[in-house]
């Protein structure tokens, strides 16, 4: 690694601080033999999540020295995800599967969130004798002053279930257990997954009210709406490995999403949550986003010596985004930025690897990535960002003019409405492929939103299919005007496809209860999940599927019970 691409290295973690604290950053490593022993020989901190992958701290400038050891298969910076926050529980076919023939309500199963956290005073957690519901709390911000972090873990504080009954006992529940949701985000996901209604006498009651909780709070302190890839990784080990240790089924539920990356699945991230996935008695759900009408997607087509302009808007006080490109690693582009003012970049090749430049007060970074072990295609990833000021305001142009050219199309993404709002948008853009990572992974159960009072699609949840052509979402759930928890014992109403995941989550600690609590069909996790929601999913007969926007159709829980009853009525699970 030269000393440009370490320069380029350090630029883009200082694009985004929340990488990079006290100049040590996170890697996701894949890996083989002792990864141990590279962490000790470059004074790294690791955390070995499985066989395969690993979380390594280092200081930034140490980072070219792990090309150099064999036990290094491939590396992936850590990304930023943000929410995807923007009772219809009856809709999705829920309310009944609690009733007389099934009576499911989600015992013995666990549902784990992975968010802001969780209000655990809140009355919807808590059982009717007092004591909690909630099995384990881990805070991955908390000051290891405050207790011991989860054994295999370096950072934060656990929490067990004692601990928290000592709490609900106290009338300071805070000073013995300082465990906080101040974004709320995680105790709304909470409840409509697994609130059991106790602080409104059962009528916003969550889709499993019975089913025990592991909450992991992400984020970055004073923000937490923001969450690295690394803390979801660790956070997925942390519920998998302790719903193994209890002999319970888990059903999990990630409400975040970013637009940084390929839209296929292929990326390191997603293919450790793939791993995750096939471990242990194991569902985990996740929302597709709230880019289907953001503007932050465009596709382009290029023809042989010919130009064709990516347009986009910049307005408001924007310092700095990025473009993130993707293309078939066959074609040659030739690349060309002209400001809001008129200005031009000159020609841009990707042969140059990297390009940097200052342009009208505005640093810009281009990265020509090549392909890696887990795709074909190739990345430009071009970074803006303001020199103390903020982006001049107006219509960005990148000209694209086909070099060589054999498949001509390209796929670009501005990031999440969360960071840049909707005033910075492409001029001509698809709403097609707008749905987030990790939601393209192909284990997870990826969930759109629909609006339960017209029947229809909310303009915008996250659209498919992947950039591959994979069918996500998988299904849809309720997503707008959602009535769930909120931290100090009330009800709000919620919209946003964070909020349609969590009613999956919770159906899914349904299913699991009937099959594998109740030996039903043991077998009843994984991929299997999956594929009987989406036989059972609801389908207007006026509608094609699969399609990008409805996926399978909506939830309907009790008509995939009821096909789970003729399909197991045998005995026999395959």
């Amino acid at each position: 690694m030269t000393q440009t691409n370490i320069a380029a290295l350090e630029r883009l973690l200082r694009f985004d601080p929340r990488l990079v604290l006290e100049g040590r950053t996170e890697l996701i490593v894949k890996y083989n033999g002792d990864i141990g022993r590279v962490a000790q020989r470059l004074g790294a901190t690791v955390e070995i999540l499985n066989n395969t992958f690993a979380i390594l701290t280092i200081e930034v400038e140490q980072i070219p020295q792990l090309y150099t050891f064999p036990e290094v298969e491939f590396l992936e910076l850590p990304k930023t995800l943000t929410f995807e926050l923007f009772r219809n529980i009856a809709n999705a076919c829920i309310t009944r599967v609690h009733g007389q023939r099934f009576g499911l309500r989600g015992q013995g199963t666990i549902i784990g969130i992975i968010d802001s956290g969780i209000d655990f005073t809140h009355p919807d957690f808590i059982n009717d004798d007092g004591t909690t519901r909630i099995l384990y709390l881990w805070d991955q911000l908390a000051d290891p002053a405050l207790g011991s972090p989860p054994q295999g873990f370096t950072r934060g504080v656990e929490y067990n279930s004692a601990q928290i009954n000592e709490a609900l006992q106290s009338p300071n529940p805070f000073d013995i257990v300082p465990f906080f949701d101040y974004n709320g985000h995680g105790t709304a996901v909470a409840g409509v997954a697994a609130g059991n209604g106790r602080a409104s006498s059962g009528v916003q009651i969550g889709a499993a009210p019975e089913a025990s909780l592991i909450v992991v709070k992400l984020g970055r302190t004073g923000n937490e709406a923001f969450a690295r890839t690394t803390e979801i990784m660790r956070a997925l080990k942390y519920i998998v490995d302790k719903a193994r240790e209890l002999n319970m089924p888990v059903s999990i539920n990630i409400s975040y999403g970013t637009n940084n990356g390929p839209h296929d699945g292929n990326t390191l991230f997603e293919a450790y949550i793939d791993s995750v996935a096939q471990e242990w008695k194991t569902s985990i759900s996740v929302a597709t986003g709230n880019e289907g009408a953001a503007a932050h997607h465009f596709t382009g087509f290029v023809v042989q010596g010919r130009q064709t302009y990516m347009e986009f808007f910049t307005f408001g006080d924007v310092y700095k985004l990025y473009v993130a490109i993707w293309k078939n690693f066959v074609d040659t582009f030739v690349w060309r930025i002209i400001s809001p003012v008129g200005t031009e970049s000159g020609e841009i090749r990707q042969t140059a690897r990297l390009y940097l430049a200052t342009m009208d007060g505005v640093n810009i970074t281009v990265f020509f990535n090549q392909p890696t072990i887990y795709t074909e295609s190739q990345e430009i990833y071009i970074l803006f960002e303001g020199v103390n000021r903020p982006l001049p305001q107006g219509l960005w142009r990148i000209e694209v003019t086909g070099e060589n050219v054999v498949d001509g199309r390209f796929d670009a993404w501005l990031p999440n409405v969360e960071d840049v709002s909707f005033s910075t948008a492409f001029a001509t853009p698809n709403t097609d492929i707008t749905l987030t990572l990790p939601s393209t992974a192909s284990q997870v159960i990826a969930v759109g939103g629909y609006d339960a009072r017209s029947g229809t699609v909310a303009s915008f949840s996250g659209r498919g299919y992947t950039r591959n052509n994979i069918v996500k979402p998988d299904l849809v759930a309720p997503a707008v005007d959602v009535i769930t928890t909120i931290p100090g014992g009330g009800y709000d109403r919620f919209s946003g496809t964070s909020i349609a995941s969590p009613f999956v989550a919770g159906a899914v600690a349904l299913m699991m209860e009937w099959g594998i609590v109740n030996r039903n069909d043991v077998f009843l996790y994984g991929q299997r999940v999956k594929a009987f929601l989406q036989k059972g999913a609801r389908r207007n007969r006026n509608v094609q599927y699969p399609n990008n926007q409805w996926g399978y159709g909506s939830l309907c829980l009790e008509d995939t019970m009821l096909l789970l009853e003729q399909y197991t009525s045998g005995g026999i699970f395959i």
